[in-house]
């Protein structure tokens, strides 16, 4: 008998089964079929052929196609990381129409999120967080866990917080009786989901948590670098502790209107004793007094800038900024006063490294308390007062003992008139820049010679306390105003242009 091994249909049993061919391969791929066919019919095109080496009709035919008919999405032929890098660089006003384009595109454009702000708590819960943004690292959980009637037609705002209200309840009943917030127990569920579905994040905003649920986020989360607790307390402070690489801290403790929370001495020594790399720490609504402040500031000795809201701290506890040895910035915020303790021992101290020193919305009426924040702050190189009430001449006036001072910005503090800020920058040998803005007590008729003479030789200069000013009358003859013209006629000749 004849054996013919092309027609034997003979398989051994000691051999699998024949391995697909090919051919078999490439017609159950289709999308390798289609990407291999792209690129003949690119590498076709792209290669110039002499008459005497061109394909002969037959081949001719044969690689003759239309490309649509084989390939319907080239764009598909790309891998997610090409596509990942080609999203990234488009911009940010693109991200929600690029998701509309396809599942896939929804998908990739869901990695290239890194920030949210949740706005609905049971997203968080269910894990379609993680799946719709799996590289987060900085969550905003605060609107999410309000109680909201939606839209109700009252509408509460603060600058730190914000919510609707029943238009049928009363908004002390609604807010102080805790029926605008999530229960601790639910928040700290929550912090757990995420803690164990954003093992990179760096950033939180919560409200309401306990010292069991930051515990778990700082366990699951050490690269947790920025932090902000609104509604915290002494005991929930203890759950930062474990936040080793913590830098920037922000602490809400009251906010009128919304809610209430203590955040004392006790806590303050918690955070100091647990936090020490900190760098920058804001404390809003937070009680407190000399030996709170003295326990961060030589415990957190990398602190940079310290940041006071609304500070409800008692007298005395001014003195121990002193104790700060690598501060750089101090920032009053909507404070009713800096320290109503109405006595200061001349020796205070000083900070010797601060440079910046901010108000803003702040009640400056206690000339003790000022004259001896001016004292720990000898060295500083930029002043701005920001829509202060009680900044008058006399006050103003304690400043000529800062006179290291680069720097003055004013804007809004309307009992300020001329002379008082003359007395002051006359007496800064340094001032190189000044800014005055809609301070109406100070006018241009009253600016003498030494004061104009002063203006022309700042490097940065913006003057208008009101919306008539024009600074002519006060500057005429000293040529500041004709600089501008001189230099313009000096590197532009009108005659030299075509056409004039």
């Amino acid at each position: 008998m004849a054996f013919s091994p092309e027609k034997s249909n003979f398989r051994s049993p000691l051999k699998g089964p024949p391995s697909p061919s090919w051919n078999d391969l490439l017609l159950k791929n289709k999308k390798a079929l289609n990407h291999v066919l792209f690129t003949m019919h690119l590498q076709s095109r792209s290669n110039k052929q002499t008459p005497s080496s061109s394909p002969s009709p037959k081949l001719r035919k044969s690689l003759d196609f239309t490309l649509p008919s084989l390939v319907s999405d080239p764009i598909s032929l790309l891998s997610d990381e090409i596509l990942l890098s080609i999203l990234s660089k488009l911009p940010d006003s693109q991200r929600n129409s690029n998701s509309l384009v396809s599942k896939r595109w929804l998908n990739l454009q869901g990695r290239l999120v890194r920030s949210i702000k949740l706005l609905d708590w049971d997203f968080l819960v269910s894990g379609r967080l993680f799946v719709r943004f799996p590289n987060l690292i900085h969550v905003d959980l605060v609107n999410g866990s309000l109680i909201s009637p939606g839209n109700a037609g009252v509408f509460c705002s603060n600058r730190l917080l914000s919510s609707h209200v029943d238009c049928n309840a009363d908004a002390k009943d609604w807010f102080l009786k805790e029926r605008f917030v999530l229960p601790s127990d639910e928040i700290d569920n929550g912090l757990r989901i995420l803690a164990g579905g954003c093992p990179n994040l760096r950033r939180l905003l919560v409200v309401n948590a306990s010292e069991l649920g930051l515990l778990g986020v700082a366990e699951e989360c050490p690269t947790l670098q920025v932090l902000e607790l609104h509604r915290c307390n002494d005991q929930v402070l203890r759950g930062i502790a474990a936040c080793q690489n913590l830098q920037i801290l922000r602490l809400i403790g009251n906010i009128d209107g919304f809610y209430k929370s203590s955040v004392t001495d006790i806590g303050l020594t918690i955070l100091a004793q647990g936090c020490k790399r900190l760098v920058k720490l804001e404390l809003s609504g937070c009680e407190g007094s000399y030996e709170g402040i003295k326990a961060i500031a030589q415990c957190c000795q990398m602190l940079e800038e310290l940041i006071l809201r609304d500070h409800r701290m008692e007298g005395g506890w001014l003195s121990a900024l002193s104790y700060c040895e690598n501060l750089n910035t101090l920032r009053f915020m909507s404070c009713k006063s800096i320290d109503h303790c109405g006595w200061f021992d001349e020796d205070v101290g000083s900070c010797p490294t601060l440079e910046r020193l901010h108000f803003e919305k702040c009640q400056l009426r206690n000339k003790e308390s000022l004259r001896t924040l001016f004292l720990l702050c000898q060295e500083v190189r930029e002043v701005t007062f920001h829509n202060c009430w009680g900044l008058d001449n006399e006050m103003f006036s304690l400043s000529t003992g800062l006179r290291r001072v680069k720097s003055l910005c004013l804007e809004s503090c309307s009992l300020l008139t001329t002379e008082g800020l003359e007395s002051a920058l006359l007496s800064w040998k340094e001032i190189q820049s000044l800014k005055v803005i809609s301070c109406g007590n100070i006018k241009d008729s009253e600016i003498s010679p030494a004061l104009s003479t002063l203006f022309s030789m700042l490097k940065d200069f913006r003057w208008r306390p009101d919306t008539k000013s024009l600074l002519s009358a006060g500057l005429v003859g000293t040529g500041m105003r004709k600089r501008g013209s001189k230099l313009f006629k000096k590197t532009c000749d009108w005659k030299s242009l075509p056409g004039a």
